[in-house]
């Protein structure tokens, strides 16, 4: 039986999955169609300032998962790292998530909790009993004047949608606290990998048995070569496109350098129409334990991916989700091929998420093996 395994992608699905299967005793090919390894989390020290820049945007890693931070730890030392976010809007400076110092500073007040929450309770509309948009979601629990100021402009810029076409969900991933606690995650575990991320990949992926093969394009007709493929790719771009292309957002970085210190925080978002940017992301801040002289920024703009650009955020409403159950189906009936990661469910995922899937798709893997049963086309449900 051949024992030879090809992966798709060398981001952290890729490399997780290599990792434990080559430890397994498989032989695996990764296929890298970039220039380098991790993915979107690529990290480099940017040869002007010496700053670690997280390339394609800011990764945070966060998680309440023992396995994916335990797994992470073997590979990299992890400094302690709190997200703090800033955000600007109408000339003022709030911080993010909303809390009771943004409450009270947006207000002018001195509330306390108890008072606070009664408060924006009472902003709230009453009237919206089952929230199913973003917009509804926003003035049921917030209300009107903190929707706009914090929300809705902000919003339109991410997306390019109106808050009244995303659905509700997106909004309850965003929590309001009525204490002065402002840090962005509520995790068990937060750190950067002291190195960056690009070297914690390199250590997950330097496994005897593991070949990677960088600015190469796998081609699905050579999958019979292979006992199996885990494809972390777009999941439309395996079947060409057959059922139509998935819609993204992408970003673009406008990036400057300055001495010193620039903004004195990591992230600012900005939430009116003042600016075109979503946020500026000041990447020395990232590895507070570091000293530079000098500074490097993103100002980031979302916009509609097209074909030639790095896919970041899936769009996932009702007509691309209708899509992608074509291509579920289609994937279905794919012998041999495992569809992992990002792309390959068209979900967004937090790394630690990618993580803890890789490390049971791996498991499923070799358990599938021992048994001699169909390895399924996904091991989660990416309709869900």
């Amino acid at each position: 039986m051949k024992k030879n395994i090809a992966i798709v992608g060398a981001g952290f699905s890729g490399a997780v999955i290599a990792n434990q299967l080559a430890q397994a005793g498989y032989t695996v090919d990764v296929f890298e169609s970039r220039p380098h390894v991790a993915g979107n989390c690529y990290s480099e020290r940017d040869a002007e300032t010496g700053v670690m820049v997280h390339v394609y945007g800011p990764h945070i890693f966060h998680t309440d998962n023992e396995r994916a931070w335990e797994f992470v730890n073997r590979f990299a030392e992890f400094k302690p790292y709190v997200n703090r976010v800033k955000a600007i809007t109408d000339g003022k400076v709030f911080t993010l998530p909303i809390n009771l110092l943004t409450i009270n500073q947006f207000f002018n007040k001195t509330m306390g909790p108890a008072e606070a929450q009664e408060f924006l309770a009472n902003l709230g509309d009453k009237t919206i009993e089952n929230p199913t948009t973003f917009e509804e979601q926003a003035l049921r629990f917030v209300g009107r004047d903190l929707y706009e100021a914090f929300f809705k402009t902000y919003t339109i810029k991410q997306w390019g949608l109106e808050p009244s076409e995303l659905p509700a969900s997106i909004l309850k991933r965003l929590p309001v606290r009525f204490n002065y606690d402002d840090n962005y995650f509520n995790h068990k575990y937060q750190g950067m990998p002291a190195d960056g991320y690009t070297a914690l990949v390199q250590n997950i992926i330097d496994v005897p048995g593991v070949t990677v093969h960088l600015n190469t394009t796998f081609d699905p007709a050579t999958k019979g070569e292979y006992e199996h493929v885990f494809y972390s790719g777009p999941i439309d771009a395996w079947f060409k496109h057959t059922e139509g292309r998935l819609p993204y957002r992408t970003l673009d970085f406008e990036v400057f350098r300055a001495d010193g210190d620039f903004q004195g925080n990591a992230v600012i978002n900005y939430c009116d129409n003042e600016k075109k940017y979503t946020r500026i992301t000041e990447h020395k801040h990232f590895s507070p334990w570091e000293k530079h002289e000098k500074t490097i920024c993103y100002a980031e703009y979302s916009r509609q991916c097209e074909e030639k650009d790095i896919p970041y955020y899936p769009i996932r409403q009702n007509r691309e989700k209708a899509m992608l159950e074509l291509y579920v189906n289609k994937a279905q009936n794919e012998p041999n091929v495992t569809f992992v990661g990002r792309l390959g469910t068209y979900r967004y995922l937090d790394m630690d998420v990618t993580i803890a899937e890789a490390l049971a798709t791996s498991d499923k893997f070799l358990e599938s093996a021992r048994t001699n049963a169909r390895m399924p086309a996904f091991t989660i449900d990416p309709m869900a």
